[in-house]
């Protein structure tokens, strides 16, 4: 995760808390991946991404191609690289890796402070509380438009250091959300 934290608009209204009523200060935090990591990937030729175990795709519509760095659906037309990622590591039994989509145009990670991405809205997400050493306290699945609410009651445990979003339905990482 990153030290800072810009807010990023999301597609089709206003970007703002949609929950006020937790107004006693700052609970979580969700970033997207620093898109430095993937610099080396972006711009490359089809055969060099394939070396690497990257391809390019082609978002063909609205929803669906959810870009980790922006946290959010990309545009129809834009391209994305198809990647593994590591989202859990450490030297325990929940170490995870799966495939996620890095949009080439990202130049900025999206940060959202108590608050969820426009990309978790839409889906069925697994969330996972881990504590400090990594391993798995709680979980729990949250239906579309649920997902602050759910976020909101695993991270009041106190054990639960930060909590790993998958979508679902595909089992791709989301995003991790840090206690603040």
């Amino acid at each position: 995760m990153q030290g800072g934290c810009l807010g990023f608009e999301r597609k089709g209204r206003e970007a703002g808390p949609r929950t006020a009523a937790y107004s006693a200060g700052m609970i979580y935090r969700i970033e997207g991946l620093d898109p430095a990591r993937f610099a080396h990937l972006i711009g490359i030729s089809d055969a060099e991404l394939a070396a690497h175990g990257v391809v390019r795709i082609t978002a063909d519509a609205p929803t669906g191609f959810p870009c980790r760095v922006r946290l959010d659906d990309v545009d129809p037309g834009e391209t994305l690289l198809l990647l593994n990622h590591v989202s859990h590591d450490g030297p325990n039994p929940y170490r995870a890796s799966h495939a996620i989509f890095i949009g080439e145009q990202s130049s900025d990670a999206a940060c959202f402070r108590d608050e969820v991405p426009p990309s978790f809205d839409r889906r069925i997400l697994s969330l996972r509380a881990f504590d400090q050493d990594g391993m798995m306290t709680d979980a729990a699945l949250a239906q579309p438009g649920e997902a602050d609410a759910v976020i909101r009651r695993l991270i009041a445990d106190r054990q639960v250091d930060h909590i790993d979003a998958h979508n679902a339905t595909r089992g791709c990482f989301a995003a991790r959300i840090e206690r603040t």
